[in-house]
């Protein structure tokens, strides 16, 4: 059994803005159900105390960092819905707002993220030591991403330090901050290196997970190829590329929570359904209840030429740049009975959506894995997908061929072009007009094993063994 610390900036469902909460849950849940002892160490935002119901202060200390002097608490907690124990590190002066852990109301990064996610990884640090009292010592410090970046390099100042594995879940987001910074935080004057974590005249907490760490892990062995080239390494791929040569980068797809995204029992769907139970009218149940509550009639849409060529419908929902919210929310005004939008966060609409929707379409330019596409074959949706990263991974395009040998499960296009696009749409919707092949797609989807249970398995081989040859992206 290995003792695991979990280093994360959100954990579902306590605080969550992308995929990296959703990892934040299943793979230490799935790493639990391994025999593995794990706990979750997240900041305590605002928002996630009060998700709390009981929360117990197991250590306190002050710390300066930056020139300011914080009081510091960890506190103790269960969350319902999540198996792993939790640690929060409160600092009422960096955690304590309202917003997104990364920005304020408005949109706009906290200008002091910096700090607040360096002293974060100061913390991590001394409880990976067990310099709190805690009476704990892990065998393996897992990171996730930029925010929890600084942890490996902390770690590697110790005599004895556990073993230490960073999870790159996006590489575009680099936690790129000032040589001021690195100042504030008190960093030794060594590391101000390019080989180390200077980056472009600033510090990258990003590259400091990546030079750092034991293992680099990536979350697709496609996306752990292509941020070793120059087009897609953000500028690390330098860095990349020497990790890749020890042997010492993987690539890992990720797993879904399957006590989450299933259609059999999950709660926000209106009409339940299985692989072999109510998969063809249930389904359309779910969509017309999708369809009531964007206040829409019936299926219709798709955008500007699909509109003049198809009776199918677009559902949009999320948030992302301005000017995309506003492209998609022009197309909704301009055709109110073809397209339909949903601006904001909404874990039901999402849930719904997968279970309503006939494709779903996920055109990323890059993608490191990708969630949604694995939650919609397992909803009996078939993606539409860029070949790219953890997409062309995890889903096989449909042809004669495949449909036959009981491969496919969606619609894959290349290159990242308008015209390609397109024409996967179109395929996608001619076999939705064939019935019978469109159901079979449809149970090839549903029949995939896209659990935790495999993926974890991989993570415990890194854990153990320093991973396999049939798990590292390197061989």
């Amino acid at each position: 059994m290995k003792k695991v610390l979990f280093a994360t900036s959100e954990v579902y469902p306590l605080v969550k803005t992308g995929g990296l909460g959703d990892v934040s849950a299943g793979l230490p849940t799935a790493l639990r159900e391994l025999g593995q002892q794990v706990v979750i160490v997240l900041p305590a935002y605002r928002d996630a105390l009060a998700r709390l119901q009981c929360c117990e202060c197991v250590a306190t200390l002050d710390v300066s960092s930056c020139g300011n002097q914080r009081q510091v608490q960890i506190f103790r907690a269960q969350a319902d819905g999540l198996s792993c124990p939790l640690l929060l590190i409160k600092i009422d002066t960096l955690f304590d707002r309202s917003g997104s852990p990364y920005q304020d109301s408005d949109g706009n990064d906290w200008w002091d993220n910096g700090e607040r996610f360096g002293l974060f990884a100061k913390i991590v640090t001394e409880l990976a030591c067990d310099r709190l009292g805690l009476d704990w010592h892990p065998d393996v410090v897992h990171c996730n991403d930029w925010q929890t970046g600084l942890v490996p390099a902390l770690l590697q100042l110790e005599k004895e330090p556990p073993l230490t594995v960073f999870t790159i879940h996006n590489l575009a987001y680099g936690g790129h901050f000032p040589h001021e910074l690195f100042v504030g935080l008190d960093l030794p004057p060594s590391w101000w290196h390019y080989q180390q974590i200077e980056f472009h005249g600033g510090m990258s907490m990003l590259k400091a997970g990546i030079v750092f760490a034991d293992h680099v892990a990536t979350v697709s062995p496609s996306y752990a190829q292509e941020i070793c080239t120059a087009e897609l390494g953000c500028g690390l791929h330098g860095a990349l590329q020497q990790r890749q040569q020890q042997g010492r980068l993987h690539g890992f797809v990720n797993g879904i929570d399957s006590h989450v995204w299933n259609p059999q029992k999950d709660p926000y769907l209106p009409y339940h359904y299985s692989l072999k139970r109510g998969r063809v009218a249930q389904k359309k149940r779910n969509k017309q209840v999708l369809l009531e509550q964007l206040n829409v009639e019936k299926i219709c849409a798709v955008i500007p030429a699909f509109i003049q060529q198809t009776d199918a419908c677009f559902v949009v929902i999320g948030s992302g740049q301005e000017h995309l919210e506003r492209a998609v929310s022009q197309l909704a005004r301009r055709y109110p009975q073809r397209v339909f939008v949903h601006i904001g966060y909404s874990e039901s609409l999402a849930h719904l959506l997968e279970a309503g929707a006939d494709l779903f379409l996920m055109p990323s330019r890059f993608e490191p894995c990708g969630l949604n596409q694995m939650y919609s074959l397992t909803y009996g949706t078939p993606a539409i997908v860029h070949a790219t990263g953890g997409l062309k991974d995890t889903v096989v395009d449909t042809c004669a061929e495949s449909l036959e040998n009981l491969s496919a499960t969606g619609f894959v296009f290349q290159p990242d072009t308008a015209e390609a696009l397109r024409e996967a749409m179109h395929r996608g919707i001619d076999l939705y007009r064939r019935p019978r092949s469109w159901q079979k797609l449809q149970k090839i989807g549903m029949g995939q094993d896209f659990s935790w249970h495999c993926r974890a398995n991989c993570y415990l081989d890194l854990y153990l063994h320093g991973g396999s040859d049939d798990y590292s992206a390197t061989r």
